[in-house]
This record gives structure tokens, sequence and C-alpha cells, in this order.
């Protein structure tokens, strides 16, 4: 049994070599002429020499492609077959081994923005209170790191604009504007060309500004009542906007918290004749009445 073996090993070591050789005769002088670049998606071509088949690979990020191909004819992909951008190495088996890199570049049409926006709610009047940052994508969620020019725009529901372009850096481009001057929900938009974003930014009213209240006496108490609440833009103050009022008297001092309701705070306190009466809200003062002076 081991002289049958024995004798049976040359004759195989000499068949796989016999094999070897049809192999690389089969395949003769494969080259391969690559091109620099590929746009991501695009169908594209690689030009080859020699005669006989061959089997061609394509390895890069997160994809890997197999063509058996015909040496001496171009090897055709079809659109859409190399979508990740990043660098490929091309590998032409079959023949004496060849290889070489080309790069896949993103698409030049942004087909995607992500955006975005913040904060999402702020008060009026705020300079540069609101950023937006935009990265730019094509349709195979690729970062384009050419430069690119993007249009943000905040508009109000009075018909107020503001608008400003940014050129990309590195796929990014980022912005700030001023929150408007009259509350509501503005609408802030990042668009290149026809691709567009949307974010909605609440704006709410800022703090109280100039306070001002009356006072009458009903008996033994002072009814003490704002005018109607706003800020400085003259939008009205949330109701629930706790305002303070205080009596001040040889150095005595009574204070009430009593929070806005219907855009008026109102507060019934002692009467004390030579008191002087004051209002705020906040870090904001008010006006002072001097009663029984």
């Amino acid at each position: 049994m081991r002289t049958i073996l024995a004798k049976s090993r040359p004759a195989f070591l000499l068949g796989a070599l016999a094999a070897a050789t049809l192999q690389l005769s089969f395949a003769q002088g494969g080259n391969l002429t690559l091109p620099k670049t590929v746009e991501a998606g695009s169908a594209f071509s690689i030009p080859t020499s020699g005669s006989g088949k061959a089997t061609l690979y394509i390895v890069g990020p997160g994809q890997v492609l197999k063509r058996d191909i015909q040496l001496g004819e171009p090897a055709a992909f079809p659109a859409g077959s190399l979508y990740n951008a990043g660098r490929y190495v091309a590998v032409l088996a079959g023949a004496a081994s060849e290889s070489d890199v080309f790069d896949v570049l993103p698409a030049k049409s942004p087909s995607d923005l992500s955006f975005f926006a913040k904060p999402s709610r702020l008060p009026v009047g705020i300079h540069d209170g609101i950023t937006g940052a935009v990265y730019v994508f094509d349709a195979y969620h690729n970062l384009i790191a050419a430069p690119t020019p993007v249009s943000f725009e905040l508009s109000t529901p009075a018909g107020g604009l503001q608008k400003r372009t940014v050129v990309t850096r590195d796929g990014a481009a980022w912005t700030g504007l001023d929150s408007s001057a009259q509350e509501g929900m503005d609408k802030f938009v990042a668009r290149i060309g026809d691709t567009s974003s949307t974010r909605i930014v609440r704006q709410v009213p800022g703090d109280p500004c100039s306070l001002k209240m009356s006072a009458r006496q009903l008996g033994q108490k002072l009814d003490l009542q704002t005018d109607p609440v706003k800020d400085c833009h003259g939008n009205a103050v949330p109701d629930g906007t706790i305002v303070t009022f205080t009596e001040t008297y040889r150095g005595a001092l009574t204070t009430v918290d009593e929070p806005i309701k219907r855009g008026f705070a109102e507060a019934q306190i002692p009467v004390v004749m030579g008191s002087v009466l004051s209002v705020a809200s906040g870090v904001v003062m008010g006006s002072q009445i001097g009663w029984g002076k």
C-alpha cells in the first residue's frame, strides 16, 4: 500500500503543475489602464490588454466587485457599481498578477443636506441667537468636500426675512442669525439649488420692559395692578411670569409675588401712609408710587 502511494504522488504533482501552466498560458500579458478617478455612482470602463480570460477584482471601502473578463477588451461597469467614496485597489488575476489603485469621488450634485438648527426655542431680539449648520451629501451619502454655496433663510409669519450665503469648507457650512422682533414660529431653511431642508424655530417674548402700575385704596388695602405687561418689542409677556410688588416704609419692607394673568398682574397690600410702592419682574424694575405723600 505504501509503494502505491509513493508512486502516485509524483503523478499528482505533475498533474497540478500542468493545470497551473495551462491557466497561465490561457491568459497572457494581461494589463490594466485604470482611470485616475471615478465619480460615485457613474458608469465607467477599464481598458485591458493581452489575450485570454482573467478575473478582475475591485476592492474598496465597503465594496468588493468581481468580474470575469476577456483580455484585450474593456471591462465595463454600469452606473451604480461603485458608490462609496474612497481609494480602491484593482487586481487582475489569471495572468501575471497586476494591481493598481484609483479613487472614487463623491458625486458633484448635492442630493441631501444634514441640517442642524439650535436652539429650537429662544427669546426675540437676540443677536446671532440662532445657529445653523449644514453637511452636504450626494445621493450615496458621501460627504461632498468641494466648496459649495449654501443659502440660509430665516422667515417670520409676518413676512420678515434674513438671508445669508455661506460656502462650505470640507463639506460643512454654518452661520448665525438674529432672532426676530416678533414672537412666533419662524421657518429656518438651508438650500442648495433644488435641495433644501427646513427647521422650525419658536421665538417667544423677552423679559418685561417698562413696567407700569396703578394703585387704588379699597378699605384697609391697596389694590395694585400693572398695565399690560410686554417686552421691549411689544410682545405680550406670557401668563405665569412672576411680578413682584413692594411696599417700603421707614426701612420696613413688604413684598407680594403674583403671576401675570390675562396680560396683567395684580396684588393687594396693607395701606401705609407715606410708603413707597414699586413693581419689578426678575431684574427689570418698574415705576414707583409714593402713597399719601
